[in-house]
């Protein structure tokens, strides 16, 4: 064995290579997957002051249309709130430019490895590793989906839609979750290739 491969075969090395695929692990873990879409027409720097949609939808703990803020209605409101005040746009309560509305839901989600090769075994491994269908292809998780429209008060029409999915740890969107989420949606708003903003 030369000392490259005794190198490799080391205690350090093996320790720094499950930390990296541990650090990797999480960082795919807490990654937004975030798409949108907008009326090209809108001129959104024109829009200065924002106010919730009057008629909130439910959301996925079944709140606020009970008449009371579910613990989601309330991360999502503040989250929002926060976002919103860092872009410029100030809350109203009468008269505002958009209205701002959300809706959220955490959904039994799976995932096919794309490195099963329908025999039983991953890519990259011999029948005798695994075995015939001792490995799983199929990964079952929890996901967060939350959708944020701002509507064109003046027009009363969709102005801009964004959509954030991320895995979640249990059957509601956690206080960090929620801000994470709405942090990557908001992200993209406004539109930066809009035309209309020039």
């Amino acid at each position: 064995m030369n000392r490259i491969t005794r190198f490799l075969a080391g205690p350090a090395t093996l320790m720094a290579a499950s930390l990296i695929l541990l650090l990797s692990g999480c960082t795919a873990a807490s990654r937004v997957g975030v798409t949108n879409d907008f009326d090209h027409a809108v001129n959104f720097r024109a829009f200065k002051t924002w106010a919730w949609y009057p008629q909130q939808p439910r959301d996925a703990e079944g709140g606020p249309a009970k008449g009371y803020e579910s613990f989601l209605d309330k991360r999502m409101r503040a989250s929002v709130a926060a976002e919103m005040a860092a872009k410029g746009l100030t809350e109203v309560t009468t008269t505002p430019d958009i209205y701002v509305a959300y809706s959220a839901r955490v959904e039994d989600k799976q995932q096919v490895s794309p490195y099963y090769n329908g025999l039983g075994y991953p890519y990259g491994y011999g029948y005798g590793y695994y075995g015939r269908g001792a490995y799983s292809p199929v990964t079952q998780y929890k996901a967060g989906t939350v959708v944020i429209d701002i509507i064109d008060a003046h027009r009363k029409e969709l102005a801009w839609r964004g959509t954030g999915q991320a895995q979640v740890n249990q059957n509601t969107i956690d206080e960090a979750e929620t801000h994470r989420i709405v942090n990557g949606i908001l992200s993209t708003y406004p539109p930066q290739d809009n035309n209309a903003r020039r």
